[in-house]
């Protein structure tokens, strides 16, 4: 007997609904996003690196013509030495104070872990004229450098220390709190020594937090242009570079080449970083023991004056900053007042800019959460539709590689061309908050992803069941599981946006000047005490925000996040 042949029948694939189709929509409005505010602006500035001033296009002679400068080519030299020595400082700084967080029981660990995160809520440029003020011409322990100047790479080095440490030590401290308990407890077994179970137990444990905290760094530093622009004195840097060639020559296609040139590193850093963390496994499983530190007198001690030492230095470096603003006339007339905070007289953008710098990281923090967090939702729960998803995340991640002075000289390009009809936001505080938004979209993204990731999908298919629209779902159970991480991202750019200089730099106008920019400007102007007292403006809204934040989420968590607690 025989049997007729199975005849394939077609696959049928499965009709859309309405909310898969408002879904899709959504993910097409953030690719069009990130196309319009980082992708094409970055396609504008490589076409002009290959451009005349008449817009002709000449191939790589401006590439030739950097080259050949040996002024803008040292450039690139002292750039990497910076930025490597720098990194190798900060590491192991960062290191060893997270070390003493998480491995010993010594006093007040809460409080340094506090004073370690300080230097986040102020721009670059203020360690720098902290520095100045301690190391300067008219220092008060001018003398310590032994002849040196502080005006250079030593200054330098010593800002990027202090602006880039609670970034390498937050990354380090998350990587030594995951440790697991039994690999220590094995080693003692083994009768292994501290100094072998540190080289064969604890480096490997966090090796892959230790390099990702190596290429962060690597990247702020090199990326930086506030504190080289401050203290680097005639130390040129490729981030000063391009100030230089755009605003002090109006040179913009040799601006842009030097951009090309500073985000080829950038990338680099960012692809070695991403694929760091590809290959990281999870190393605390739900066997694993949490490792508990032992009282040792010596050791607690010994962590207790490391951590007591850069607690004062970044202390005395903000307290510096302060009591430079608060001096009449330094160094001849010392008496203290406010006479530095009548900002109205002073080059620079008076009072109205620090107006304007609330108000713009106001409407980040509103509008890029709910940006960012929409986008990730949607990336995140739209079923099917891969290749779109996978496009728009890769676009979001982009912005981390893109370094802040290169994707601000990328609007110049883009948003001012005469055939642009965006063209009209150019010089409002629309582009400001656009390109800030942008800038640190991927931190924001990611965290968003995180917390989203650890809701299960049984909710939006039971809601799907039920015939419950999304976004009724997305107001009524995403959001309120999810504010912890949204509160975190709204907090995030907020204090970026008060204290980033680098994306805004090219972009204000006379109406629309920051507090960071007009910080920068008096000092260029001079103005050095008025700079400082701005930028100490600039911690005092960061670190009155960043409390209002404790508060309102500590109330929210109590009223939203209930169901967390037994």
């Amino acid at each position: 007997m025989t049997t007729a042949a199975a005849i394939p029948l077609p696959e049928i694939k499965p009709k859309l609904s309405g909310d898969d189709r408002i879904m899709r929509g959504f993910i097409l409005l953030v690719g069009v996003w990130m196309v319009i505010a980082v992708l094409l602006p970055l396609y504008f500035m490589l076409s002009k690196s290959f451009e005349d001033n008449d817009g002709n296009f000449i191939g790589l002679l401006n590439y030739a013509e950097y080259f050949s400068t040996p002024a803008l080519f040292y450039s690139i030299e002292n750039s990497f030495f910076i930025a490597v020595v720098s990194t190798v400082i900060t590491i192991t700084l960062a290191f060893i104070y997270a070390y003493a967080l998480t491995r010993s029981l010594m006093p007040f660990r809460g409080a340094f872990k506090v004073i370690a995160m300080i230097p986040l809520l102020a721009p670059s440029l203020l360690p720098a004229i902290s520095f100045v003020y301690f190391f300067g011409n008219q220092g008060v322990i001018k003398g310590v450098l032994m002849g040196e100047t502080i005006y250079g790479p030593i200054g330098i080095i010593m800002g990027e220390v202090f602006y880039t440490l609670p970034h390498a030590l937050m990354i380090l401290v998350t990587a030594l709190s995951t440790a697991d308990g039994r690999l220590y407890e094995a080693a003692i077994s083994l009768r292994a020594g501290k100094i072998k179970t540190f080289f064969t137990v604890t480096l490997p444990g966090i090796k892959y937090g230790l390099i990702s905290a190596i290429f962060v760094v690597f990247t702020l530093v090199i990326t930086d242009f506030g504190i080289p622009k401050v203290i680097g004195g005639q130390f040129n840097v490729l981030a000063t570079d391009i100030y230089k060639q755009v605003i002090g020559q109006q040179n913009f296609e040799m601006g842009a080449v030097v951009s090309v040139v500073l985000l080829i590193p950038a990338i680099a850093a960012f692809l070695v970083d991403r694929i760091v963390q590809r290959k990281q496994v999870a190393l605390l499983t739900a066997r694993a023991v949490p490792l508990e530190p032992k009282k040792s007198r010596g050791f607690d001690t010994a962590m207790g004056i490391y951590c007591a030492t850069i607690a004062f230095v970044i202390l005395a470096i903000i307290g510096m900053a302060i009591y430079a603003s608060l001096v009449t006339f330094w160094p001849y007339n010392l008496t203290l007042g406010f006479t530095n905070y009548d900002f109205d007289v002073m080059d620079g953008g008076g009072w109205e800019s620090f107006g304007n710098s609330l108000r713009m990281a106001a409407y980040t923090a509103v509008f890029g959460t709910a940006i960012i967090f929409t986008g990730a939702y949607m990336v995140e729960k739209t079923k099917g539709f891969a290749l779109a998803r996978g496009a728009i995340q890769f676009l979001c991640i982009l912005p981390m590689a893109v370094p802040g002075m290169v994707l601000g000289l990328a609007y110049i390009f883009f948003f001012n061309h005469p055939d642009n009809p965006l063209g009209m936001i150019y010089g409002t505080m629309v582009i400001l908050v656009v390109v800030t938004i942008s800038h640190f979209y991927t931190v924001s993204h990611l965290t968003a992803l995180t917390a989203l990731k650890q809701m299960d999908p049984e909710f939006e298919a039971v809601s799907a069941s039920l015939k419950v629209p999304f976004f009724r779902t997305f107001l009524r159970v995403t959001v309120p599981v999810c504010l912890p991480a949204i509160l975190d991202i709204s907090i995030y750019l907020f204090v970026n946006a008060m204290t980033t200089v680098s994306a805004v730099i090219f972009l204000y106008s006379s109406d629309t000047n920051l507090a960071s920019v007009a910080a920068l400007n008096m000092d260029d102007a001079g103005d050095v005490a008025p700079a400082a007292a701005m930028s100490v403006m600039i911690v005092l809204a960061s670190a009155t925000v960043r409390i209002l934040h404790a508060i309102l989420t500590r109330g929210l968590a109590r009223r939203l996040q209930a169901w967390r607690k037994r």
